[in-house]
């Protein structure tokens, strides 16, 4: 319709001024971005002040021009500027269309490569969600610079319907968490990183190897079925130009951690690094002792550096390369309280303390290699070392609870210090390409494997009894170890590693230019190995006492063995026995995910409003999983399995109300499959809860199945102007929550809970410019997203390897936020060179369900969060940058509360608080106000 409308204009301009005058227009075609419309290129006539701008659709338009030869000269950065002759004659007009290319030699000035910065651009993301037939949104580079977002993580919150766990990276799209997710990077599965996780953190991918993100909240034949919320897809950064080089230093403080002496697990290096796992865990633990070990500074530091150049190889073909390497390393100090309240065991912490240290290194080295104008292949390679150190003292007063002390009547007094160092090193290897067959016939391929090592190595936990003793000042008394079982004083030793071989292929066919096809493949293979091993220390003696709390090496020093204590294991290794000797695994589990799918869809364009995409997707599952774990029934048959076909279709329809208004909806079916992790009946112990994983989920119904709808309206108002809002349900057949089980730990695992569950959301943004200059550009600007979600589940009773028993019939869905808001006010005037952008940028989220209560206890809630970050980045010219951020800055208080707890009168009086309450606080802290600075400088 855009088109039309165009050549009327042009026919009526030309009759118009027939006499005189004559018209020059024509349409930009970007070679770089699969012969696209190129907007927002310069068009200018030679020797005068007379320019133009291409639209969005490309186009371009000279008028009333006097009769001559004119030159034009066609511009647009990252590619090579081009001059053309064109001459007018009078009542006719004269066409030139131009197809822009990216030439290395004709860069005289560092750029980004061209179809990068149209990939990282807001205008270009938004031109791509106008056009695009699913309905998807994207955050490019410029807008996560722009708003100091500095990982993937935070870069998906900023799109309308998402939110984040606070403190971590677990993303909720729609209300619907990690379980009904999906990550891929460059199009390609990406493992998870995490025992907990089915979704790699999006925290670990720093803003410097991010190209875009994009989310796909309908689905479409191409996505793999376990499709619910949504798919999450990080783009790799590439480059085109000259030499360039940029550094990137600078520091980060918390204000919590500010005047605090700092503390770490002892062994691990201040990169992130740990050089033991090739150790024996017993040698390890007879050579290094259990207390932390002091760090100095409270201080985080920044670095950076990116470089990259192309290679101009004969006329057609060109070598790019782009490298990264960036490091940052950050404090957090928490205080508050931590709890785990359950039907039989409460253990309360009123006063706590955590120390965190974290780094994170990443690196990633982009190859790309255009053989010809018709063929590009690309080799992408990423590493990421994500490391945390985390130091807590749980019952810092002397007033710790926990139900089943030894030495006290009261059961006050209980301190437990925890000591653990994680790491997760990911390594991600992909093969990309694109061919142009002939005109019709259009290859797209990828080939990935990828290998996650995380590793929990040596975590230390002690625990004490009589703690007050410790803070009264008289040497004479002292508190002593907690012993009740071998393994309430422990070493712990974790490993899990991922492996995963991926696969995409394309091929598209255009048998017209209202009708265009796909057909593809796409599959995963997926291994994952668990073990852990543990080492209690037995306390010989009954009330032993500790004089020193903060040095407990010297009690488990080698001379001590055997004397004051004993290590013990829980599995001794063959013809040995169980103390003060190497022992085997402990826990152990095997899981394989074979996932193969042929796929097609087709884009049917009807006049010029209408666009459908029906599609069908034929795919084939298999799970197994087999474990070797304590504390299960003796019966049990130690693995399970599950095999399914899969047939699913799609319908995804547009309907183009004007040229910058459309009308979508979208209808699919879906799957959502059960992870490792939830089928994995292995039991993961923090200090205040357990959370483990159920085998009988791959039973019959071995996956839940999903039916969903969309529809949306957008309007793009403006360049970098939209408004938009949707409607969407989601009816989930068998869903899976995470529950607090009807045992006395309340051990948390997943349970189908129910035959259905329905959600119901509305969507509604706009991004608006309120100021702009005499150029157009933005210099105040603004924009909200806000999503309601509603969701409402049966319960029902669970009876299999583990139990459930709820006391209420319904229940909202495990992890749905009924309200999600983020809102950005944008500030950029421009003096001379100096380009400073000031940001400031809302987020919250409201209370959603963490866990499932059961039986006698009520659900695990974590509170709303509202967030505030100011960002403010100054450009001095075109070389130098000073930025400065200050994020978190209402600093509110993250809490996790358990709902509907009663205690008995006298704990209740001793905890100072009612008998009955609505909600006690199983964590409640303040994560502090983080301040950085950055220097940024380009060579």
């Amino acid at each position: 319709m855009r088109q039309l409308q165009f050549i009327l204009i042009l026919l009526i301009t030309a009759y118009s001024f027939a006499q005189n005058t004559g018209t020059i227009a024509g349409k930009l075609i970007d070679k770089e971005y699969n012969n696209e419309p190129l907007p927002f290129a310069n068009v200018l006539i030679k020797g005068t002040t007379t320019g133009t701008t291409s639209d969005i659709d490309g186009l371009y338009t000279f008028e009333d021009l006097e009769v001559g030869t004119y030159t034009l000269v066609f511009s647009f950065v990252g590619y090579e500027t081009q001059e053309i002759n064109a001459v007018v004659v009078a009542g006719e007009v004269t066409t030139v269309n131009v197809t822009m290319m990216a030439s290395a030699a004709a860069l005289d000035e560092v750029v980004l490569e061209p179809v990068t910065a149209r990939k990282e651009s807001e205008n270009a993301l938004l031109l791509d969600q106008k056009k695009a037939v699913t309905i998807k949104q994207s955050i490019g580079a410029v807008e996560l610079s722009r708003k100091g977002v500095s990982d993937a993580a935070g870069a998906v919150t900023k799109i309308s319907g998402i939110s984040k766990q606070e403190g971590g990276g677990n993303v909720y799209v729609r209300g619907l968490g990690d379980r009904y997710l999906n990550t891929t990077y460059n199009g390609l599965t990406l493992p998870a990183n995490d025992i907990e996780k089915k979704n790699m953190d999006l925290n670990l991918f720093s803003s410097d190897v991010i190209q875009n993100v994009g989310v796909s909240k309908t689905y479409a034949a191409n996505f793999y079925g376990d499709f619910a919320a949504g798919n999450v897809d990080v783009v790799a950064k590439e480059y085109t130009g000259d030499f360039f080089l940029d550094v990137n230093l600078g520091s980060n403080f918390n204000s919590n951690a500010i005047g605090e002496n700092f503390v770490k697990s002892e062994g691990t290096g201040y990169f992130g690094f740990y050089n033991r796992y090739r150790n024996n865990p017993y040698a390890v633990i007879l050579s290094h002792g259990v207390d932390p070990q002091n760090i100095d500074g409270a201080s985080g530091i920044e670095g950076s550096i990116s470089g990259g150049k192309s290679w101009q190889l004969g006329e057609e073909s060109r070598l790019s390369v782009f490298a990264t390497a960036a490091f940052g390393s950050s404090f957090e100090y928490r205080r508050g309280q931590f709890a785990n309240v359950t039907a039989a065991a409460n253990q309360i912490f009123q006063d706590s303390e955590e120390f965190e240290f974290s780094r994170n290194t990443t690196a990633m080295a982009n190859v790309v290699y255009r053989i010809n104008n018709d063929h590009k292949i690309k080799f992408n390679s990423l590493f990421i070392n994500d490391a945390t150190d985390e130091v807590g003292r749980f019952g810092i007063d002397g007033r710790g609870y926990n139900r089943n002390t030894i030495a006290d009547n009261d059961d006050f007094g209980f301190f437990t210090q925890n000591v653990q160092f994680e790491q997760d090193m990911i390594f991600v290897n992909q093969i990309l390409g694109t061919s142009t067959i002939n005109e019709k016939l259009k290859l797209d391929y990828g080939l990935g494997y990828n290998n996650v090592l995380a590793r929990q190595p040596d975590r230390k936990r002690i625990a004490l009894e009589r703690f007050e003793n410790t803070l009264d000042n008289d040497p004479s008394t002292n508190a002593i170890f907690y012993r009740n079982v071998d393994f309430d004083n422990q070493r712990y030793f974790q490993n899990i590693e991922d492996s995963e071989f991926n696969a995409r292929v394309n091929l598209s066919y255009e048998q017209s230019e209202n009708l265009k096809f796909n057909f593809g493949y796409n599959g995963r293979i997926k291994e994952r190995t668990f073990d852990n091993q543990r080492y209690g220390y037995e306390i010989i003696n009954p009330f032993t006492e500790i004089e020193d709390v903060n040095n407990l090496d010297a009690f488990f020093s080698i001379e001590n063995q055997g004397v004051l204590y004993n290590t013990s294991v829980f599995r001794p290794l063959p013809g040995l026995e169980r103390e003060n000797l190497p022992g085997q695994v402990e826990n152990a589990y095997k899981g394989n995910l074979n996932v193969h799918a042929l796929y097609a869809d087709a884009t049917y364009q009807i006049g010029e409003k209408w666009s459908l995409v029906p599609g069908l997707r034929v795919e084939q599952f298999n799970q197994e999983i087999s474990y070797d774990v304590i504390n299960l029934s003796f019966n049990n048959p130690g693995s399970n399995d599950a095999t399914e076909t899969f047939f699913l279709p799609s319908l995804n329809v547009k309907y183009a109300l004007t040229e910058d208004q459309n009308l979508r909806f979208s209808a699919s079916r879906t799957v959502s499959n059960p992870e490792f992790k939830e089928v994995a009946p292995f039991v993961y112990e923090n200090v205040t809860d357990r959370i483990g994983g159920n085998p009988d989920l791959l039973n019959d119904p071995a996956f839940s199945t999903i039916v969903n709808l969309d529809l949306k309206y957008e309007w793009f108002i403006n360049r970098g102007e939209i408004f938009s809002i949707g409607l969407f349900n989601k009816t989930i057949n068998d869903p899976v929550n995470l529950v607090s089980a009807n045992d006395a730990t309340g051990t948390q695992r997943f349970f189908r809970t129910g035959d259905r569950a329905d959600v119901f959301g509305i969507e509604l943004e706009l991004r608006k410019r309120l100021i702009k200059d005499e150029d157009d550009n933005s210099i105040l600007s603004a924009g909200m997203n806000i999503t309601y979600t509603s969701t409402k589940q049966d319960l029902k009773t669970v009876s299999g390897t583990f139990n459930t028993n709820f006391n209420k019939d319904s229940d909202e869905l495990q992890g749905a936020s009924p309200i999600l808001i983020n809102a950005d006010v944008s500030y950029s005037p421009t003096f001379g060179e100096y380009k400073p952008v000031a940001n400031l940028v809302f987020s919250y989220f409201s209370d959603r369900i963490d866990a499932l209560g059961s039986g006698q206890l009520g659900n695990i809630v974590e509170k709303g969060v509202p967030t505030l970050d100011f960002v403010w980045k100054n450009t001095i010219n075109k070389n130098f940058e000073i930025n400065a951020s200050v994020k978190n800055i209402l600093n509110p208080t993250i809490e996790r509360v358990r709902e509907n707890v009663s205690f008995d009168t006298t704990l209740a009086n001793d905890l100072g608080l009612n008998s009955n309450l609505s909600e006690f606080a199983l964590s409640s802290y303040k994560r502090g106000v983080n301040a950085s600075i950055q220097l940024k400088y380009k060579f």
